[in-house]
Order: C-alpha cells, then sequence, then structure tokens
C-alpha cells in the first residue's frame, strides 16, 4: 500500500507541478495583451480564450495534486477535533459514497464531451479568433484519471490510518511564504 501511496503522490505532484508553469504563460499572455490593448490600441482576438483555457487547465490538472497534499477546502470545525481513526473512517466512507461516483462521473462525461469535441475540431466561440480548444476537452478525462488515482492512495492513507492510529501525509514539497518568513525570523534572533 505504502509503494501505491508514494506512486500516486509523485504522480500527482509531477502533473502539478508541470502544469503550475501555465501560471507564467497566462501572466505573459495576458501582458502582452494589455501592453497592446492600452499602449499600441490593438487588442488581439485570442488572449481571453488562451487564458481562460490555461487557467481551466491548470486547476484541472492541479486537482490530484492539492489532494494528496491536504488542500481542498473541507468544513474541519468538527473534524480536527476527532481522533485520526475517526478521521480515517469518515473519510473512507466519504471517499466511496461520495469521491468515486463523482470523479467516475466526471471521466465518463469527460469523455463523451471530448470526443464529441475532437470530432468535429471544436472551437471557442467566444472570439472571433476561433481559438481551438478541442484538445483541451481533453483535460477533463486526464485530470479525473489523476483524481481517481490519487482518491485510491488517498482511500489507502485512511486504511492505514484506521490500523496504526496516525495519518501518513505526502512528502512536504512546499512551503508558504509566511513559514519561511517566520523562520527567518527566528533565526535571526538567535
Amino acid at each position: 500500500m505504502i509503494g501505491f501511496i508514494e506512486f500516486a503522490d509523485k504522480l500527482s505532484a509531477w502533473f502539478g507541478k508541470a502544469f503550475g508553469w501555465l501560471i507564467i504563460l497566462m501572466t505573459l499572455g495576458m501582458s502582452y495583451e494589455v501592453a497592446s490593448r492600452y499602449l499600441f490600441n490593438a487588442p488581439t482576438t485570442w488572449s481571453l480564450d488562451v487564458s481562460f483555457i490555461m487557467y481551466g487547465t491548470l486547476f484541472m490538472m492541479g486537482g490530484a495534486y492539492t489532494l494528496s497534499r491536504g488542500g481542498h477546502v473541507r468544513g474541519d470545525f468538527i473534524y480536527r477535533l476527532w481522533k485520526p481513526r475517526t478521521q480515517a473512517r469518515v473519510d473512507l466512507v466519504l471517499y466511496i459514497f461520495f469521491f468515486f461516483p463523482g470523479v467516475t462521473a466526471l471521466i465518463l462525461s469527460g469523455w463523451k464531451y471530448a470526443a464529441r469535441s475532437w470530432g468535429y475540431g471544436e472551437v471557442s466561440v467566444n472570439s472571433p479568433a476561433g481559438v481551438p480548444i478541442f484538445q483541451f476537452k481533453a483535460v477533463i478525462v486526464a485530470a479525473g484519471i489523476l483524481l481517481f488515482i490519487q482518491g485510491i492512495a488517498q482511500v489507502m492513507r485512511c486504511i492505514l490510518c484506521i490500523r496504526e492510529g496516525y495519518w501518513r501525509n505526502a512528502d512536504d514539497d512546499v512551503q508558504e511564504t509566511e513559514e519561511l518568513l517566520m523562520k527567518q525570523q527566528v533565526a535571526k534572533e538567535d
């Protein structure tokens, strides 16, 4: 089980970090649009579509990574007071009855949606540029598959927590800026 959990975490981290670079591309694209629109009075027809596509792709492909790091929003005002075994039991039930049916529906519906889009070479109707978007519809399926794999790893984490009494968290690979600044401040004071 631990081997699969590590595999899923690494897979999710790789995709999350790889697609995270879309933020830079979005920034460059929007900067170009702002400059061409306001400095040269020559707005583009494609910039808004491309930014929507990249933003959606970033969120979809980062979902499994966020799940592996416990970053999704949850109402944990009661949950955090429970013992880890109780948390794991509740999580296990929720994964089985809600998460997997939802993600399975995402994959199956996304497959039909993407196949139809690829079939007629769909382009964006939001701009006169007609930006091709059919290839990005496949992101729905890819994101669903990654979420499903990570969901299996999360179920395994729940099972291990029920057995052992503590959570096995994913390796830390990023740190909040505030945490880094607080550590630097403490180091200065010492």
